[in-house]
């Protein structure tokens, strides 16, 4: 820094050549060399450092003094160097075919390849990066950024031993906050602390980013100049990717002020930018090792991706947020009301994700507002000034009188505004509002540096106290944080979407949209609402039918799981015709294990049309739950016959018998599923449908018309009974060995993990281990083999087949879950014992468990 500057603020040390100061600290040599490796730059104690077999001299070619071996392998780190514009490390090299070893930093600049040569550690055999590793596994368990940064600073205090480990973040200000620290517990705490920008000058940020490690090991030692002093292109050598530089004296004086001998620094960069530092300080001076000082910048780089990752998470989670408020207010305000009259709904909508004191809405020359805000007079002033922003950007403030005069009006009601710009043309606002509040900041000492004369004149002088110094603020609200402002765009969004939807013109402008998206897109969203709505009616009209939600629950998840497999019975045949005869072998698989060998199903085969599938299957699913729970499969005599047959109109003629099992009388009341069994067919189908409760068993002939059935040419076991040797047993009272394993569940739906885990419970599992990724998967079978497992085949951008190969290895059995039914033997060549179609019930867990069962029983 130029003493003689004739004009000496608080930024002046940013125009301080930091990188260019000629010196470098001396636990090490360097040297520079031209591109045919002429020595034009070496440090004054190279020859001490090296020692060469003669002197190194300026103008010599670096060849004369250095081994051809070990020249090779620096011309071509130097070229690799070059090409990426990074730093290239040697380690354990030998220069002189001594056996004396060196370490090596090789970059290039403006022109010179650099060499900066450190003494070969004497444990350069250690494998620092070896630490990597478990310091990273650490900190992938940590939550959140602040114990994520908390963990970095521990783990990094750990391989370096330095006696304070801080992580430093940068505000928007650029102001820096220490929100992690690890130290010795004689030294006092840091953490909490503000420090001023100033403290790290403009360039010194620069640097910052083109070289991410810096280390000051012995703040009191005298730098070594390189030499010549001044070149004769009159430009001094550009040190910014030097590690061995010097330290400007301003910043030496400043550590010397903190007591400070030996300092680290390693810059944390996201997304491209210098989000904070790693600041290292030591007691007494500390050199490291270059191997354990790039372990470091390795930790340090791994870490900067980790909390990328973990801030993605948040954005994630931010994201889910915003489309959640998004939900809320369309539902809320897709009556078409306008703005004005929505601010209630807004204020309740949005109250719990972004605080505020007060609300106001500007539409097309309209004032309205709510809870603490200005006046229509008052806002009015301050349209004006508004007017000049961005159409689609938000203002911000913590203090809007600093932007906007006009807005001293109404100071001593609020202060603070996010102002959300609604429209182009006129220009309409929503703001939100905050209030005064008085805070205290707590920084490192007065972060106003003094000036103060010198022998040189007046010069910039560092803090001497960096005791807690606290300043007031007043005449400022809380300020806006990030993740306000993010949900802010969202409710922009939002908000612009709810004065579309009003005006006329626009809405045929989205109506127009709407008729070109793709047809598929448009069947897709017709047939999710039928059945979203289908749905929620067989939810309505059940719940007058049982007494307890067990039974509700039971009832409900019977009739949606009927929905399911004629759901996957109609997509198994691309949208076509499916059998009415694997309908009901489904039906009698899913809820009659056991009985099935008690059902036969003879006559012609028959195709059913989707759209008449659907019904059908609810009809048949009551029938054969009734069956079981009242009619003739409900003891251990009586039988079910049904007989399909095409009359001679092609209309599908459905006789259902049962037979032998206790007396029959009608219903004393018209449940919901005597309603499915009487009235969806003719409702529906335009069919009929004729139920008959004699006491010798339940009656009921169904006609369904021609254009919803098709025969098909049926072959010579057509009709032979459907009975087939079910595997399913009653499930034992006792808990097997197989329970006592427990079960390994791989779902990437917690919801749906949720609901799977408790079934398992309800079975009789105590350990149910959850995993949503493979590589969880993998790592709870090597703590725990599982007595079986089931298995979600896609999981996100990956299946779940290294767990299927794994678990096939050890010979733990297996089941996949997925919506892709029978297509998983198409994709896997895994041993999978089976596939479970979701939605899957208790009663598909209960039957796995009865095979396992039974299995071992045999065994």
């Amino acid at each position: 820094m130029n003493v003689h500057d004739p004009k000496v603020d608080l930024t002046s040390c940013d125009r301080e050549p930091i990188h260019q100061l000629g010196q470098i600290q001396p636990f090490g040599a360097l040297i520079a060399v031209t591109a045919d490796w002429i020595i034009a730059f070496q440090s004054a104690n190279a020859d001490d450092i090296i020692d060469a077999r003669k002197p190194f001299a300026i103008g010599n070619n670096l060849s004369d003094y250095l081994d051809a071996n070990a020249l090779r392998v620096l011309r071509e780190r130097a070229g690799w160097a070059s090409r990426s514009q990074t730093t290239e490390r040697l380690f354990g090299c030998d220069l002189l075919r001594s056996g004396k070893r060196f370490d090596i930093a090789i970059h290039c600049s403006d022109g010179y390849t650099v060499l900066e040569i450190e003494p070969g550690a004497q444990n350069a055999a250690a494998d620092h990066s070896s630490a990597i590793r478990p310091m990273m596994d650490h900190l992938r368990r940590c939550e959140g950024v602040d114990k994520l940064c908390q963990g970095a600073a521990e783990q990094l205090k750990r391989l370096l031993g330095f006696d304070r480990v801080m992580v430093y973040r940068f505000h928007p200000d650029e102001s820096g906050e220490v929100i992690a620290e690890a130290r010795e517990g004689h030294i006092d705490g840091f953490m909490g602390l503000r420090y001023p920008r100033t403290d790290i000058p403009q360039q010194a940020r620069a640097l910052y980013l083109k070289n991410l490690f810096r280390i000051i090991s012995d703040v009191s030692a005298e730098p070594v100049p390189i030499l010549p002093e001044m070149p004769l292109d009159g430009r001094p050598l550009d040190l910014s990717q030097s590690t061995l530089r010097a330290v400007s004296p301003v910043h030496i004086e400043y550590l010397q002020n903190m007591g400070v001998e030996a300092s680290l620094s390693i810059s944390i960069v996201v997304n491209g930018k210098l989000w904070g530092l790693f600041a290292c300080h030591h007691y007494s001076p500390r050199v490291l090792a270059f191997p354990q000082r790039t372990a470091a910048e390795l930790f340090a780089q791994l870490f900067s991706m980790q909390l990328e990752l973990t801030i993605r998470s948040a954005g994630e989670a931010l994201k889910d947020r915003s489309r959640e408020l998004h939900n809320r207010l369309m539902n809320q305000m897709g009556g078409g009301d306008t703005l004005t009259d929505s601010l209630d709904v807004i204020e309740r909508t949005i109250g719990d994700l972004i605080p505020h004191d007060g609300l106001s809405a500007y539409i097309d020359g309209t004032y309205r507002s709510h809870g603490a805000a200005p006046n229509a007079e008052e806002f009015e002033a301050i349209v004006p000034a508004l007017n000049t922003s961005s159409t689609s950007t938000i203002v911000h403030s913590d203090s809007l009188v600093g932007l906007i005069p006009a807005a001293a009006a109404f100071k001593d009601r609020v202060v603070g505004a996010l102002i959300i710009p609604v429209s182009r043309s006129p220009r309409d606002y929503m703001v939100l509002w905050r209030k005064e509040i008085e805070r205290s900041v707590t920084w490192a000492g007065n972060p106003d540096k003094p000036v103060q004369p010198g022998p040189n004149g007046d010069r910039l002088t560092p803090r001497k106290s960096f005791e807690a110094w606290k300043q007031t603020v007043s005449g400022r609200s809380t300020v806006w944080s990030e993740e306000e402002l993010a949900i802010a765009e969202g409710l922009r969004v939002t908000l612009l979407e709810v004065i579309l939807r009003v005006t006329d013109a626009q809405v045929r402008e989205r109506t127009r949209a709407q008729e070109r998206q793709e047809l598929l897109i448009a069947e897709l969203n017709h047939r999710v609402r039928n059945i979203l709505t289908l749905i929620r009616s067989l939810i309505g009209q059940s719940r007058g039918e049982v007494s307890n939600i067990e039974e509700f629950s039971d009832l409900v998840g019977g009739r949606i799981q009927a929905l399911a497999r004629a759901h996957d019975h109609i997509t198994r045949e691309q949208w076509d015709s499916a059998s009415l005869r694997e309908l009901i072998e489904s039906e009698a698989e899913a809820y009659l294990s056991g009985k099935r060998n008690r059902i036969t199903v003879t006559g012609d085969e028959a195709l059913i049309t989707p759209e008449a599938f659907t019904v059908l299957a609810l009809v048949v699913h009551e029938m054969m739950t009734n069956s079981a729970k009242y009619g003739s499969l409900c003891d251990s005599s009586g039988r079910l016959e049904i007989t399909t047959q095409f009359t001679k109109h092609r209309d599908l003629a459905i006789k259902w018998r049962e037979i032998g099992g206790p007396p029959v009388k009608a219903p004393e009341r018209r449940g919901f599923g005597t309603t499915i069994i009487e009235r969806s067919i003719p409702f529906e189908l335009k069919g009929t449908a004729d139920v008959s409760y004699k006491v010798s068993g339940l009656e009921a002939d169904f006609l369904i018309p021609s254009r919803y059935a098709t025969q098909v040419e049926a072959d010579e076991n057509a009709q032979a009974d459907t009975a087939k040797d079910s595997p399913m047993t009653e499930a034992s009272g006792e808990v097997s060995h197989v329970q006592r394993d427990g079960v390994l569940l791989v779902e990437d739906s917690m919801i749906i993990a949720m609901d799977v885990e408790d079934m398992l419970r309800g079975i009789g599992y105590k350990t149910v281990t959850v995993a949503s990724t493979p590589d969880q998967a993998l790592s709870a079978i090597d703590k725990a083999m599982p007595g079986f497992a089931i298995l979600d085949f896609n999981l996100g951008d990956s299946t779940s087949e290294p767990v299927a190969q794994r678990l096939a290895e050890e010979g733990v059995p297996f089941w996949f879950a997925t919506g892709y039914g029978d297509a998983v033997a198409l994709i896997s060549e895994s041993a999978a014992r089976g596939v479970l179609q979701k939605p899957y019930t208790k009663q598909d867990l209960e039957r796995i468990v009865a095979e396992l069962q039974a299995e071992e029983g045999a065994a």
